[in-house]
């Protein structure tokens, strides 16, 4: 299948999938959620598809979170609307993947991008990757798992720091903390995650599903998730919001009022 945002390579049963916009450091936009949504049903459903990578193009960006200038015409139930729709197509379904999912971070991992990675079965990370949840500074919180499944690896300490500060860390940082797990040159990145995976090729099929299934299923629920989403939706209602993001893409300081 032809994509307009991805590019996808099968590759010893691996389906490698590379966001493609480079132009806007590989930001999550409304076309790509979707053919993310349509690659991952691939994954699923191609039995000659035993596993996946996603990566960002170039070594500059994993994915530069979300494109903001969607954002800005969206009300409460829009936004709301705008996270379930990414949760259940794409970030919910790359965590439920029979299939191991694994990201390449090669780059900067922010917002969306963050909770890309997050939502895969794990991360390998090159040494110039950096990871942050920042949507506190366009007058949002992270709508796409990230309160969720940030505090499942890091935390909840940690986490409130994260997402409270927005503040960005570095590979060493994210691998320290449990976000990544190993740190690798960008020129190995992609043949690191390629032989780990072949490893998993080698196990009992069935067997990986299942162990995905059980850690998935370590006192996890829908609630918290369902609790972030209209948390998100909220946001959208708020005239810091759309300060944030109009400040974002005049390149400027957002001036927040708390309302």
């Amino acid at each position: 299948m032809a994509y307009q945002t991805l590019l996808t390579t099968l590759e010893n049963n691996t389906l490698i999938i590379t966001i493609n916009r480079p132009e806007k450091l590989n930001a999550l936009n409304s076309t790509v959620i979707h053919e993310l949504g349509k690659v991952i049903d691939e994954v699923y459903e191609n039995a000659s598809i035993k596993s996946a990578i996603i990566t960002g193009s170039g070594e500059k960006s994993f994915v530069a979170g979300a494109d903001i200038t969607e954002f800005l015409q969206l009300d409460s139930s829009q936004g709301e609307a705008l996270a379930r729709n990414a949760q259940q197509n794409v970030f919910d379904k790359i965590e439920s993947s029979p299939k191991p999912i694994v990201a390449a971070v090669n780059g900067f991992a922010l917002g969306g991008g963050c909770e890309l990675a997050l939502a895969c079965h794990f991360i390998i990370a090159s040494d110039n990757a950096k990871f942050a949840q920042p949507e506190v500074n366009l007058g949002i919180i992270p709508g796409y798992g990230g309160t969720q499944r940030l505090v499942q690896i890091v935390g909840k300490g940690r986490a409130m720091q994260l997402v409270m500060t927005g503040e960005m860390i570095t590979a060493q940082d994210a691998m320290q903390y449990g976000i990544a797990n190993k740190v690798v040159s960008q020129s190995e990145l992609l043949q690191t995650v390629k032989d780990i995976l072949q490893l998993i090729h080698t196990k009992a099929p069935l067997a990986i599903t299942k162990v995905i299934e059980c850690i998935n299923n370590f006192d996890h629920t829908q609630q918290g998730y369902d609790f972030e989403i209209k948390k998100f939706g909220e946001c959208f209602s708020t005239e810091d919001m759309k300060e944030g993001a109009t400040a974002f893409i005049e390149k400027r300081k957002p001036n927040f009022k708390g309302n």
